[in-house]
Parts: C-alpha cells; sequence; structure tokens
C-alpha cells in the first residue's frame, strides 16, 4: 500500500492512496481462510470446500469488503503516524472509476486537520466577579409578587360589573349551527376574565356584565382548533354570570408562607433572598464568562479551519435571519449568504471553542453520566406528557446527545479556568449588574 502527500497548504491535507491488486486479493484469501471450516456446499463436508471454488463463488463480494478495509486501515493508520485530528470527516474518493478486479485501487483522500493550540497562562489572568446582594425592598416586592400568585377572589359589591382580572362564575351552553355540541356546556364555571382559558374573543365579552345578567357570546373556533368538527365554526354561546368576583391578594403572613413550603414568613423571606441572589449570581458568572472569553480571544491566535468557520457562519447567518423574520417557521426560503460580520463572529466562535476543548482535554475535564441525566430531564420538562418519548429519543440520538453534552463540558471547562485565575470580587447593585448584562447583550 502506497500513501503519497499531494497538498500541504495551512491545515489543508491531501493524499493518494493506492491499494495494489495483490493486497486485496490477500484480504480475500485472508476472509475465505477464515470462514472456510463453517461453509458448507453440495458435494463437500463442511470446512472442505476447496479454497479456489470458494474464491469463484464468494470471491467478488468480499473484494468490496476487503477493498473498505484496506482503505479504512491506510487511514487509521496515516493519523496514527502523523498525529493529525482531522476537523471534519475527511473526503474520500476513488479516482479510477472503471476499475475492474484485478485493477489497483486509487484512492484521494482530502481534509482541514485540527491547528495547534498555543498554551495559555491561565494564572495570568485577571477577572472581575460582581456580587449583588437581595436588599430588603427587593425580598419585598418579590414577596408582594408571590402573594398576588395566591390571590384568592371575593364577591363585588351587589350590582358592579364585572372588570377585565375579575372571576365569573357562569352557566353556558355552546351552539353551532344552532345546535348543541360535546364539551360546550358547563354550570357553575369559574372563569377569570383575560386569562384566555377559553376561545380567544369569548372573555372580552363578558367584561361589563352583572350577576343574574345573560349574554349570547358569539365566537369563531381557531382554524387548528383540535376538534376538526369545531375547528373554524362559528359558536354562540348562552351564558348567564350567576357571580362576580374581584381579586385579592393572600395577605402576607405565616399562613401564606406555609402555602409556599416555608416554616414561617420569615423562613419564606431567606427562601426569596437566597432565590434573588442565585439569580444575580447566575447573572454576574454570565458577565464573568464573557470577560474570560474576551481575554481568551485575545490572547490567543492560530490558523482555524475553514470549513468549520464556513460552517458556523452559515449558521449564524440563518438564525439571525430566522430572529428577523419570525414568521418564516421553515426552512425552504432562499439561500443566506454570511457578511463579514457573521464569518469575524464565526472565527471568534470557532477559535474558542477549539482552545476551550484543547483546555478541556488537557485538564481531563469530563462530563458525569448523572450531569448528563439532569440535563436531559431539564430539556425534557419543555414537552409535558412526553418526557419518557424525549429521554428515549436522545439515548438513541448521538448528535442530539452532543448538543446537550457540549454546553457542560463549555461550563466546566470555564470552572476550572476560573479556578487558576486572579479573581478579584466587587460589590455592586442590581441597577450595576443588570446594566453590565445589557450591556453584553448589546455587543
Amino acid at each position: 500500500m502506497q500513501v503519497t502527500e499531494t497538498l500541504n497548504e495551512g491545515l489543508k491535507r491531501g493524499y493518494a492512496i493506492t491499494v495494489t491488486a495483490a493486497e486485496l486479493d490477500e484480504k480475500v484469501n485472508e476472509k475465505l481462510v477464515e470462514a472456510q471450516p463453517e461453509i458448507e456446499m453440495k458435494g463437500f463436508r463442511k470446512g472442505k470446500v476447496p479454497m479456489p471454488l470458494l474464491k469463484k463463488q464468494f470471491g467478488p463480494r468480499l473484494i468490496g469488503e476487503a477493498m473498505q478495509e484496506s482503505i479504512d486501515g491506510a487511514m487509521n493508520k496515516h493519523f496514527e503516524d502523523s498525529g493529525d485530528r482531522p476537523a471534519a470527516q475527511p473526503e474520500v474518493k476513488m479516482t479510477n472509476e472503471d476499475w475492474k478486479e484485478g485493477d489497483d485501487v486509487n484512492v484521494e483522500m482530502s481534509y482541514e486537520k485540527l491547528p495547534e493550540i498555543p498554551e495559555v497562562d491561565l494564572k495570568g489572568i485577571s477577572l472581575e466577579r460582581m456580587v449583588a446582594k437581595a436588599s430588603d425592598e427587593e425580598v419585598d416586592e418579590a414577596l408582594e409578587n408571590l402573594a398576588k400568585t395566591a390571590q384568592d377572589f371575593e364577591d363585588r359589591d351587589e350590582g358592579a360589573a364585572a372588570e377585565d382580572g375579575d372571576q365569573v362564575t357562569i352557566d353556558f351552553l355552546g351552539k353551532v349551527d344552532g345546535e348543541a355540541f360535546d364539551g360546550g356546556a358547563a354550570d357553575d364555571y369559574p372563569l377569570v376574565l383575560g386569562s384566555n382559558s377559553f376561545i380567544p374573543g369569548f372573555e372580552e365579552q363578558l367584561v361589563g356584565l352583572k350577576a343574574g345578567e345573560s349574554k349570547d357570546v358569539e365566537v369563531s373556533f381557531p382554524e387548528d382548533y383540535q376538534a376538526e368538527n369545531l375547528a373554524g365554526k362559528a359558536a354562540v354561546f348562552e351564558c348567564t354570570v350567576k357571580a362576580v368576583k374581584a381579586p385579592k391578594a393572600a395577605e402576607i403572613n405565616d399562613e401564606l408562607a406555609t402555602k409556599f413550603g416555608a416554616e414561617d414568613l420569615d423562613g419564606l423571606k431567606g427562601q426569596i433572598r437566597e432565590r434573588l441572589e442565585a439569580e444575580y449570581s447566575g447573572a454576574a458568572r454570565a458577565v464573568m464568562k464573557r470577560g474570560l472569553l474576551d481575554q481568551l480571544d485575545e490572547l490567543v491566535s492560530f490558523e482555524l479551519p475553514a470549513l468549520l468557520v464556513d460552517a458556523e457562519a452559515g449558521q449564524i447567518a440563518h438564525q439571525l435571519w430566522h430572529e428577523d423574520n419570525p414568521e418564516v417557521e421553515g426552512h425552504d426560503h432562499g439561500e443566506i449568504e454570511p457578511t463579514d460580520e457573521h464569518k469575524t463572529l464565526a472565527e471568534r466562535r470557532v477559535r474558542l471553542g477549539l482552545l476551550l476543548a484543547d483546555l478541556g482535554e488537557k485538564a481531563e475535564v469530563q462530563v458525569s453520566d448523572a450531569e448528563m441525566t439532569q440535563a436531559i430531564m431539564n430539556q425534557a420538562r419543555q414537552y409535558p406528557g412526553q418526557e419518557r418519548q424525549f429521554f428515549e429519543f436522545v439515548q438513541q440520538n448521538a448528535q442530539m446527545q452532543q448538543q446537550l453534552r457540549a454546553p457542560l463540558f463549555e461550563d466546566k471547562v470555564i470552572d476550572y479556568i476560573v479556578e487558576l485565575a486572579q479573581v478579584t470580587d466587587k460589590d455592586v447593585s442590581k441597577e450595576d449588574l443588570q446594566a453590565a448584562v445589557e450591556a453584553m447583550d448589546e455587543e
């Protein structure tokens, strides 16, 4: 077997691989010898079929298998000897397309290799970590918002009209073309006006009604309504309001605290303070991470595989185009050409991605099975009722697993770098932290 270099330009490499006919024949013979003891053929005892006969009958179908194994073996040996790591799957093609049995096999292999990543003095990196504490005012504000979520309703004065946000108790009967339909009736149904829990246009028509009043509410079912026999149909609901109740925020006391799993009000305030400061800590970490990535981007410089940069630029351009055109849900649109700005951002992402991967590999950073399971479970919660199916889908999809593993790995590498870097804590207000986050989003 011969491997000859044909291209050596930057990170691009090209090789011509020749597998001789004699090598192929030898590999076919090896396979026949290995299989011979188990082969049965009419007129011969098991394992006693002559090799020439075996070769005549089975040789042609084994040549393709032998050819692939030889090429794969040559590629693997090349990467082992050279130390090259391809940035993407190498492109391999057979050059003598008129090949026939007895000919040598000529193959071209080309790829871009991953660059050598320069060493970075992580201990020389200086970072500032913003630390924001939750004030009593912020805790009280969050507590009041929490109380609103636990609101109750109390009867309005007799004769008071229903307002948006009120709860009305109604009897209703729905009809389409004058005929009642299944699921279109209820008695003493509590409905919060403005909750959008009914068909669009329904709740607004009850605003202004008083207890004891009735009204025919005219609406149309959405075109994509789950019940096909009602989708897009006009309907009339005969409604009678039986009670009108105004929202009443829960009282902020120990009883409220127990509803949220705390022993008393002080305990609930403590939980709120911890939650707020955890949110602040997460935001501060994001700001510090951006600062770290900015420093790393300035510290290192190396040639980037054009294939990776082009793919990343295309993905960025595509994503931003959809953000600007949210009405287009599919991907059957025209080609989106990346701009210079997209390519610059792609170069930064590829550079930092390769650097973090290299640092993580050298530090033997690993994402544990438990961490992956937790990540999958968190993602599965976005599909209520289908968590098990999503979990099984991820387990069978290597690409999806990589998508979930990548951010976990990156965060662990960031933590590793932060441990070695010089980090200075800086006390700031919530407003200062928020301004830093907004400034980061604007970049």
